[in-house]
């Protein structure tokens, strides 16, 4: 019977797909079948940017790490030429350096470790049919949602202007995306064969004296070493998701994203119960009260995040019924509470994992990399309060 499922599950997708082409046009249609192959990928592979750092962080095991700075090098090397040689029909994900982003990364790394799930984890894990990740959903748009509104606010509080690397030619972008990606790839192998266990700032600190050791005497076979200690499913994510990515910037224009979407969807929650957008810092003027406006399925990342649940629950079943233990209360409450901090957050620093770290050092802008270190850092707290929680 395993075929009948299989084909059920494709068979639901395409009509799907035909369903929201005929509602809404091709394009929608398009980013539909990329959806359910971003969340069928990440759920494949298990593709977990909150469970890469964390196995990093707790086991020092850097494979995460490495897939991810594969995916960043892939997206970058096959999107940056595009959207310099677009004329400004493609766009990157460029963000100015504020206040905001600085606070809303930090606040995001903790409780993606809580909630066990960034953006695209929290979709494909709740469309897999993960209890927690079911349970956070909710939270995560509604936080998602007032932190839009909130967010004009939070930029107002000030700080520098956005840094965007093409404007000093997409080569120099692209090698200084490189270089930092082999950076951080370096220093997560170097950090994996010299573990610091203890306070967090002792592993600040070895972590830091590693990052300066990876380039001044790095063992000569150390990239042999690295490369071996690769698992298979990371190397085959990772390229997927880059090439998936390309086509979302072709048909879309813009990069691929997580919390607008969901954020519309809790505009449009809250707007049963007679929540009006008039007025409103941020759904209140333009191009968002459009958004509002319009259907669901007129929304570029509303379309590609229900696809993106449909792909990994086809996934999560392919070879059979998901199995999934039920969290405790305890640990349930504390998921929830701090999906709204993620939804709030990530509208403070301006994306998530996908939107704000992906699209925006694969865009060359430097608020990715300042997203990165600070939401890692959040993950270091967020994992030892993790551990109290789930105790």
């Amino acid at each position: 019977m395993r075929w009948f499922t299989r084909f059920v599950l494709v068979l639901i997708g395409l009509s799907g797909v035909l369903a929201v082409t005929l509602a809404t046009g091709i394009r929608q249609g398009l980013l539909t079948l990329l959806g359910i192959g971003f969340g069928a990928v990440l759920q494949g592979a298990r593709f977990g940017f909150t469970t890469g750092w964390r196995d990093f962080i707790e086991h020092r095991n850097p494979q995460g790490l490495w897939a991810q700075m594969l995916l960043l090098v892939l997206a970058a090397v096959l999107t940056l030429p595009l959207i310099a040689g677009s004329g400004g029909e493609l766009v990157g994900a460029v963000a100015p350096l504020t206040i905001s982003l600085v606070l809303g990364a930090f606040l995001f790394g903790a409780a993606m470790q809580l909630a066990d799930g960034c953006g695209s984890g929290t979709l494909y894990k709740a469309g897999a049919g993960a209890p927690l990740s079911f349970a956070v959903l909710p939270t995560f748009a509604i936080g998602s949602f007032v932190g839009a509104s909130h967010q004009p606010g939070w930029i107002e509080l000030g700080g520098l202007p956005a840094v965007d690397l093409l404007q000093y030619g997409w080569p120099t972008a692209l090698a200084v995306t490189v270089i930092g990606c082999g950076m951080v790839a370096a220093l997560a192998g170097r950090a994996a064969r010299h573990p610091a266990h203890g306070n967090p700032a002792a592993e600040v600190q070895q972590l830091a004296r590693s990052a300066v050791a990876s380039f001044v005497a790095a063992p000569a076979s150390s990239s042999a070493n690295a490369a071996s200690g690769w698992a298979r499913r990371w190397w085959i994510g990772a390229v997927l998701l880059a090439a998936l990515y390309l086509i979302h910037m072709v048909v879309a224009g813009q990069p691929w994203g997580i919390v607008y979407g969901i954020g519309i969807w809790g505009a449009k929650l809250v707007s049963v119960f007679g929540w009006t957008p008039v007025g409103d810092p941020f759904w209140g003027v333009a191009p968002h009260a459009a958004r509002l406006a319009e259907p669901v399925l007129a929304d570029v990342t509303s379309v590609t995040n229900l696809g993106l649940i449909f792909g990994a629950l086809a996934a999560s079943r392919w070879n059979g019924p998901a199995r999934f233990s039920m969290p405790s209360g305890k640990r349930l409450l504390a998921a929830c509470v701090a999906g709204l901090v993620m939804g709030y957050s990530s509208r403070m620093a301006f994306g998530c994992n996908v939107g704000a770290y992906l699209g925006g050092i694969a865009s060359a802008s430097v608020h990715g990399w300042v997203w990165f270190a600070l939401a890692f850092a959040g993950s270091i707290l967020g994992v030892r309060i993790r551990k109290r929680v789930a105790a």
